[in-house]
């Protein structure tokens, strides 16, 4: 009788109901993990018999996915976002905002008062603010206060006196809205928005790095063990690194590069960078505003505004010099663009590089408004949409009134978007929504409006992960549970692929794991 000599691994967990979306997104009950890899999958008996662990995990039963994948958001700014701004989400009037600033403020010593997350669309006059009140209630404050979509702010005079704004000005890709009386109000939108927010001081050192262990903290609650974050600068990317390569940050983070010479030469000069923990191989841009604020781009003007279409926000100069240096240095070039006219513009100008059937999956942030005609665009030149599902939740008490009953049809299209190429990348966008993946998942599956466009449940967990490490590359490395990947998942309370619909919202993150590791 030959006896079998079982292989000693890192972590077995057995008695699971795992997902491993392979490419036949096949089912197991257990896995093997050795030096931060799957390395065996299979039944418990499979298992068990060939493997003994230093450490074992029964799963009682529970499910078991790949670590979820944020394929945009904004990780840095979140954890910026909870170091010093008000909570500003969800308030139901302008008075709600002002009294959140107030008790922001009892706890803030400083110059500037901060905040974010407003939605005038949640309010009975859905109506942009004016700065009155806040120079009443912050006489000896700069404050400015950040729209949730990111693309408007409502800004003391002080503030615009800084920057130049405090008369009516010509802002090329931005906007400051005037008053009856042709004075600015202290919105600003889109670039001239930045322009106030580049005045913010920066947080010192000690203040970034505790950001981003808050950022990772509430991360690895909710299940993800790697994010896309779209748009950041040398400073902040060189901090993560360094933080990673201490072990402090155990985050996976693809970083999109900032479009600005200085920037993108600084990454390009050494082709694509990928790390353990870190990946840097695109370059973020901006094609127009956001819906909310009526900064997209439309082809024809806002059906709640008719005097403005929106705002194309760099030139055709900018669009040129960016995609040549990207397309010359192997990186991605990803776009925000979320009217019909800021899509079709920048497939456009993707085309002139692309040049047909291709596998550098340039991509579309957001993709939110498409034109019938320009859907097969994406095909044409395998252009990458990442939508971020949560947005359609969001903005369908509204959207309507901006786009009017027709092209709102053509909003939200992810089942559209998705046969294109036959994948695409979903996220949350936060800190815009909520940083929770299964609320994405939730508003993939569970769209009661246009249903035609919701996503099914083998379709919205691979845009969550497999789909959304494709979407950098990373497909070989992570995004399923196969022998060979980083050893990245998470177990939950629930099976999100079988339960009633109205019950995925309330399924709890039972823990997360990091190359095999337990992060929560």
């Amino acid at each position: 009788m030959i006896s079998c000599e079982k292989t000693k691994v890192d972590l077995i967990v057995h008695n699971s109901n795992t997902y491993t979306v392979d490419n036949q997104f096949s089912k197991a009950s257990a896995f093997a993990i050795k030096d931060g890899k799957f390395i065996a999958i299979g039944s418990d008996r499979k298992i068990l018999s060939h493997y003994y662990a230093t450490q074992t995990l029964d799963a009682q039963g529970q499910s078991i996915y790949p670590g979820f994948i944020d394929g945009h958001c904004h990780f840095v700014g979140y954890g910026e976002t909870k170091v010093r701004y008000a909570d500003l989400n969800g308030c139901k009037s302008f008075e709600e905002v002002m009294d959140r600033l107030e008790k922001h403020d009892e706890n803030n010593d400083s110059e500037w008062l901060l905040g974010r997350g407003w939605d005038q669309n949640l309010w009975e006059v859905k109506e942009f603010p004016e700065n009155t009140e806040l120079h009443k209630r912050f006489p000896d404050k700069k404050v400015l206060i950040t729209r949730v979509d990111g693309h408007a702010v409502l800004v003391t005079s002080n503030v615009l006196e800084t920057i130049g704004l405090n008369e009516k000005s010509n802002i090329e890709g931005g906007e400051v809205l005037l008053n009856k009386n042709g004075k600015p109000t202290g919105i600003l939108l889109d670039n001239a928005a930045d322009m106030a927010k580049a005045i913010v001081p920066p947080l010192d050192k000690t203040q970034r790095i505790n950001a981003l262990k808050i950022a990772q903290r509430d991360c690895f609650r909710h299940g993800l063990t790697g994010v896309t974050d779209a748009g950041l600068d040398i400073k902040s990317i060189a901090l993560i690194d360094s933080l990673q390569q201490q072990g402090i940050l155990k985050m996976k983070v693809n970083a999109m590069v900032n479009p600005d010479d200085e920037t993108m030469d600084y990454f390009m000069k050494f082709g694509v960078i990928e790390k353990e923990l870190l990946t840097i191989r695109s370059v973020k841009i901006y094609a127009d505003g956001a819906l909310g604020s009526r900064g997209a781009k439309l082809l024809e003007p806002y059906s709640d505004a008719p005097e403005t279409s929106g705002l194309i926000v760099e030139d055709e100069n900018f669009y040129d010099h960016v995609c040549e240096k990207a397309y010359k240095a192997g990186y991605q070039v990803c776009c925000h663009a979320i009217g019909d006219s800021g899509v079709r513009m920048i497939l456009n100008e993707y085309a002139k590089y692309l040049k047909g059937e291709n596998n550098l999956r340039w991509r579309v942030e957001h993709s939110q408004v498409v034109d019938p005609q320009d859907f097969a665009l994406y095909r044409k030149y395998n252009i990458i949409p990442s939508i971020q599902a949560t947005h359609c939740t969001s903005d369908m008490p509204w959207a309507e009134e901006r786009l009017g009953s027709e092209r709102v049809k053509n909003a939200y299209a992810y089942k559209t978007l998705l046969v294109q190429n036959g994948w695409l990348v979903n996220g949350t966008d936060f800190p815009i929504e909520h940083i929770s993946p299964l609320k994405t998942f939730y508003s993939s599956v569970a769209r009661k409006d246009l249903i035609e466009n919701r996503l099914t449940r083998e379709e919205a967990l691979k845009s969550m992960t497999i789909w959304a490490a494709k979407g950098y590359f990373a497909e070989s490395r992570k995004g399923s549970i196969e022998i060979g990947k980083e050893a990245d998942f998470v177990i939950l309370s629930e099976d999100i692929m079988t339960i009633e619909d109205e019950k995925i919202p309330e399924v709890k993150v039972v823990n997360t794991f990091i190359n095999g590791e337990m992060v929560y």
